[in-house]
């Protein structure tokens, strides 16, 4: 069923479009994630069962030629460790002048365990202009900021000859990492107001009300946030790495995508600093003696790519916004989103 409004809101609050049988025009299909690793997890309950999958899962690729894309976070330097030999592919940006310290952070992981280090350049020519389209197009939606540079990086390698990327992006969500959201037992009303990415009646003509979502989960006054993430931020963020392989037909594996906590996640412990308690555990053992990283999303300059744009100027966008209230992130998604629009309706519809 075509619903424009309904999937311009959903992509402005949840950066994705939720319901499977709503697209923005005739004939085109968005795809969301499957993911058939949720047939197959793997419980854990130490970091010593985290190690011994990931070294299970990786002993089983002897036929790929494996890369990792390392950043200078904890997960993707741990699947470092079972990596000795392997390409590395990290983000660089603005010539290693923007996150200088997690860039450098990652050039110590790949030292460390021996791995040959390759820098993918990012910047608005090299990233966003050639690779946004064809994403957009494979998704039939908007897509992620971080998708373009994911893209560029599985080019990358693939012209390495690696037939298989290993990646670390599901770690957070199955042992705690996502500390702001787990800070608390959010109140309903709140946990919309702090997850929702960009509210649409802020910037829409016709917004759509996406609270319907969130009261799937509603427990009284409450949410349960736990299981929201568990089933709505994971198909959100994991889409984008699969879109991105998916476009450049790249195989990738995410080893802790696998896995599952086999007790409940000790959230006082998450509260009081210790997110990802057994991954630091296991990180702690990999690099005795180095400091626990602080948790940073992957980079992006998103900031920079927007600081002298004037916002969106389409018809279905409220006009005279005050664009620089907006976070770069925000500003992607209306970038973004303006530019998918313009793909599939002329542009002679833009406002003048």
């Amino acid at each position: 069923m075509v619903d424009k409004e309904y999937c311009m809101s959903s992509y402005l609050a949840l950066r994705y479009i939720e319901a499977d049988d709503k697209d923005f025009f005739p004939g085109l299909h968005h795809r969301n994630i499957s993911a058939p690793w949720k047939d197959h997890t793997y419980p854990v309950k130490t970091a010593a069962d985290i190690d011994k999958i990931i070294m299970d899962q990786l002993s089983a690729l002897k036929d790929e030629k494996l890369g990792l894309l390392l950043s200078g976070g904890m997960d993707s330097a741990i699947l470092a460790s079972y990596m000795r030999g392997c390409d590395a592919y990290t983000f660089r940006f603005l010539n290693g002048a923007y996150q200088k310290e997690e860039l450098q952070r990652a050039e110590y992981y790949a030292k460390y365990y021996g791995l040959t280090l390759h820098y993918v350049d990012v910047s608005w020519e090299t990233t966003v202009e050639p690779y946004l389209e064809p994403l957009m197009r494979a998704k039939a939606a908007p897509v992620h900021s971080i998708e373009p540079q994911i893209m560029q990086a599985a080019l990358q390698a693939k012209a390495d000859g690696i037939t298989m990327m290993i990646i670390g992006n599901g770690s957070d969500y199955v042992f705690g990492g996502m500390d702001q959201l787990l800070s608390q037992d959010w109140p309903f009303h709140s946990f919309i107001e702090r997850y929702s990415f960009l509210k649409p009646e802020d910037v829409l003509v016709n917004p759509v009300d996406m609270s319907y979502l969130f009261e799937r989960y509603r427990t009284g006054n409450n949410i349960d946030f736990l299981k929201f993430m568990e089933c709505i931020s994971t198909s959100e963020s994991f889409a984008s790495y699969q879109n991105a392989f998916f476009t450049t037909n790249l195989l990738y594996l995410d080893p802790y995508a696998c896995m599952k906590m086999a007790e409940p996640l000790d959230l006082p412990r998450v509260r009081s600093g210790e997110s990802k308690y057994l991954i630091r555990e296991l990180f702690s053992q990999k690099y005795p003696g180095i400091p626990i990283p602080e948790k940073v999303p992957m980079p992006r300059p998103v900031d920079n790519y927007f600081q002298d744009w004037d916002g969106p100027v389409r018809y279905e966008f409220k006009q005279n916004l005050d664009i620089s209230s907006f976070s770069g992130n925000q500003k992607w998604q209306l970038y973004c989103l303006e530019q998918f629009l313009n793909l599939y309706e002329p542009k002679i519809d833009c406002a003048v």
